[in-house]
Parts: C-alpha cells; structure tokens; sequence
C-alpha cells in the first residue's frame, strides 16, 4: 500500500478536481501556482481570486435558466448578491460585472449602494432589496435612495411598524417586501424566526395597511431565508411551500405582488468529498412554484435569490506556514502555524465551521495524524479535524529547507467580518497580507498587494499609545 499524502487524497477521494490539482508536488488553486505566491509574499497569506466570483454567478444563472426551460417557467429570475458576505470593494465590484443586483442588512450598506452609485458601477434601475431589522438610521437611509430616484429599492418589511417609517419620509411611490418569519428546523432552541412578519399576520396586515394605498407604496415580494439553507428535506420543502401557497393566496387581492425571494444558502464546498446537486434543487424550486400557482391559478413570480456565501465564498484562500511540530502525549502531534485560526479564521472557533485543508507542497512525503495550533495564548485556538474524515492528516515535516505550507480553502465569506477587519485581534495576533489575483484592463492575470500584514504601530494607534 502506498503511504505518501497525495496516495492517501487520490485513494479517498475523485481527485484531481474542480479548483484543484498537484503539479510537480506543488497545489495549484483554480490553476494559481501557489508556491510561487507564497515566495513573492510569504505567509501567513490572504488569496482572494476574483474571477471564482463570476464564475459561481454565471453557474447560478445558467442552472436557473435550464429550470426555466425545463418547466417552461414565466417569471423572470433576478441575482442579487449579499454584501454582509463580504463588503470589499474588489469584491462587490467584481460581482457586479456580471448584472447583477445588491441585498444589504444594515444602514451603512446605503453609503455603499451611494458610492457604487458614483463610482458608475450601478444605476437607479438595479435592484436594491433591504433586509434585516431596520433601526431609524437605515429606514432614513432606504427612503433617501428611493427619493433620490432609485426606482427598485425594496425595502423587506421586518416588522408591522417600520411600515410607518416610510410612509411619513418616502415621497415617491415605492415597492415593499414582506419577510415571512420561519419555523425554525426542530433542533433549534427557537420555535420560530426572530426575523420577519408571522405567516399568519401577513394577509390582515396587507389588507389593514397595505390595500388602498397603491398610489403610495405597492407589496411586490415576499422573501423567506432558513438558516439551515436550502437542502432537499422535509423541513426545508415545507417552509418553501408555506410562503409559496401565501404568495398564491395574497396574489389572488394583491395584484401587484409579483416575486418570491428565496434568501441564500447554498452550500459550498468544505470538503473534497462535497457533493450536492444544485441543479436539482433548483429544478424542484421552480418545479414547486409553478405546480402551486397552476393550482391556485395565479400568475408565476419573478424568483430573486441573495447568495452570500455561495458567490465569494470559494473565490478565498488562508495559507499559513508550520513552524514547528510538538509532540506533546504519545497521541497528539500538534502543527504550529504562522498565525491564529481564533482570528483568522473565527468560524473555526465560534461555530465549528470547517474549511476544506490542503497541504501546498510535500505531497510526495508520508503523512501522519496531526492537530493543527495557533500561536495565541488561547486553548481553543486549534484545528482538530475536518469534515469528511474527523481527523486531519498531513505530510510529515521530514526536516528538509523547505517548511510545510497549509492552504485553507473557500473561506472567502464572513471571516473578515466577523474577526473585524483592520482591528485589534486576540494577543495583538496581525492581520496577514491580502492578496488579490485579477485581470487587468487587458485581461491578463495579476496579482497585487491589497493590505500589507498588520503593523504594530498601527495597533498601538488604536489603542491609544500613539
């Protein structure tokens, strides 16, 4: 039997695969010569490739068009990306290539939607679907976009009183979303969304509130999100046909209500082993909507959908250096890495997120059973197993000049969120460099330093030595 790592991967698992493949002993990551990066920039290292983005967009698209055709479907379908995923610039802007529209969740996304704006990367006819619980600040935001003449802002009621926000500031006639509060999936400790209008409330709600004022604003969408994503299973089918089967009862006296917004959630990869067929569910979305309005004999919607994670998500890479190795009980060999999973990586650590873990180079080399460390003082900055196998196995260290490099894959959406970018990180841990690979103007594929690692000067500043 063959005993080096890349025998291990190509016995387990199809391999090579999309995204992935060894040359010369070295990973290449959607064709990027790796190791070539990390002797220009070293590591720790943040790899942002931004083509991945269009990509996923142009995938999603063509998968919803195919369920068009297949069920010769009426409504129309409209991608939005949402920007909580990641609010960079070269992120948004690269999504935007692709004609697409925004969701935002918070008032401070409206200066971003205002600069965009400026900048000519959107105009007054891209779709602006406003989610979330809306404080005064964001409400006056929304409705400053619409009175400046942004002609499809959809603010997404989260409530029966924000209504009233609007209707007192907006001066235009503008479209409202409802979002229908989910049952939560049977696991969780809440019986029912903290977010979004009851099923139940919504049709005396439109007809108290919302019926006789078309002049002023007209209800065009309803929108559900369930945080478990879209999986083909019981629960997710049924809160999906829940909103569905309003939607057909509200069109019947609502006859400007026109779309469904699905939310996000599919799944990326964090494993080799992934599978999950989006074409399928997206065949059996259509397939529901339309089955239920033939039935109810109400036009089809206009389907929207706001991937987060699913458009930046895979278009993100963490590569870290071992530095050392401690063998600390007969059990445990631990990996010392360059950097933190704590602040790098915080999904890792706060919601047992894994990533899908790869070695760079030394695929040639016998492998062994590790747990990965961080260099904070913390306990629980760590990395002990992996999706597929729940345990992690790398190439043994083997002395040698060159030390090992571990890439974490697809974990493009939400970190730098979460950690807080720029900021202050557990035990002064520095952010790393980003890197971004693009095309340039004549469509050549560069690379260029986004953010140099994090100084301590800068740090001190923040916290007020300086």
């Amino acid at each position: 039997m063959n005993n080096s790592y890349f025998d291990l991967v190509d016995q387990t698992f199809n391999f090579p695969q999309e995204g992935f493949e060894v040359k010369n002993d070295y990973l290449q990551f959607n064709g990027l010569n790796l190791k070539d990066l990390i002797d220009k920039y070293g590591t720790p290292m943040k790899l942002t490739y931004l083509p991945k983005i269009g990509m996923q967009i142009n995938k999603a698209k063509q998968m919803f068009a195919n369920a068009f055709k297949k069920h010769k479907y009426e409504g129309q379908y409209y991608y939005c990306y949402c920007t909580k995923s990641s609010h960079f610039s070269f992120v948004v802007e690269e999504a935007l290539k692709h004609n697409i529209h925004l969701e935002t969740s918070y008032a401070y996304d409206i200066e971003i939607i205002k600069k965009l704006y400026a900048k000519k990367k959107i105009n007054k006819e891209t779709f602006i679907i406003c989610n979330g619980f809306k404080q005064k600040a964001y409400t006056k935001r929304i409705a400053g976009l619409i009175n400046s003449g942004f002609k499809n802002v959809i603010p997404v009621l989260d409530n029966i009183s924000e209504l009233e926000d609007y209707r007192k500031s907006v001066r235009a006639p503008f479209k409202l979303g409802i979002r229908v509060a989910a049952e939560e999936e049977p696991s969780f400790p809440f019986y029912t969304s903290r977010l979004g209008i009851r099923a139940k409330d919504i049709l005396e709600f439109y007809v108290d509130q919302i019926e006789g004022y078309e002049n002023k604003f007209q209800l065009k969408m309803l929108h559900i999100f369930l945080n478990k994503g879209i999986k083909d299973d019981i629960y997710y089918w049924s809160e999906l046909n829940k909103v569905i089967n309003l939607y057909c009862q509200l069109k019947k006296i609502c006859p400007e209500l026109d779309s469904i917004n699905i939310g996000g959630g599919f799944p990326i990869k964090h494993s080799l082993g992934f599978e999950y067929d989006y074409q399928f569910m997206i065949n059996e979305i259509v397939g529901n909507i339309k089955s239920a309005c033939k039935k109810a004999k109400v036009p089809m919607p206009n389907i929207y959908t706001e991937f987060g994670s699913y458009t930046v998500g895979e278009s993100m890479a963490h590569i870290y250096s071992v530095v050392s190795q401690k063998t600390q009980n007969e059990r445990e060999i631990w990996y010392m890495i360059d950097s933190s999973f704590i602040t790098t990586l915080p999904d890792t650590w706060g919601i047992g997120e894994r990533f899908l873990l790869l070695p760079i180079n030394k695929w040639d080399a016998e492998y062994q059973r590790v747990v990965l460390g961080g260099i904070t003082c913390d306990s629980h900055d760590y990395y002990d197993s992996e999706e597929h196998i729940n345990e992690v196995f790398l190439p043994k260290l083997n002395g040698g000049t060159e030390p090992l490099y571990l890439g974490f894959f697809h974990t493009g959406a939400y970190q730098d969120q979460i950690s807080g970018y720029g900021g202050i990180k557990h035990c002064l841990i520095p952010s790393p460099k980003h890197i971004i690979v693009g095309h340039d103007k004549n469509g050549k594929l560069v690379d260029w330093v986004y953010a140099k690692e994090q100084t301590a000067q800068s740090m001190l500043k923040i916290l007020g030595y300086v």
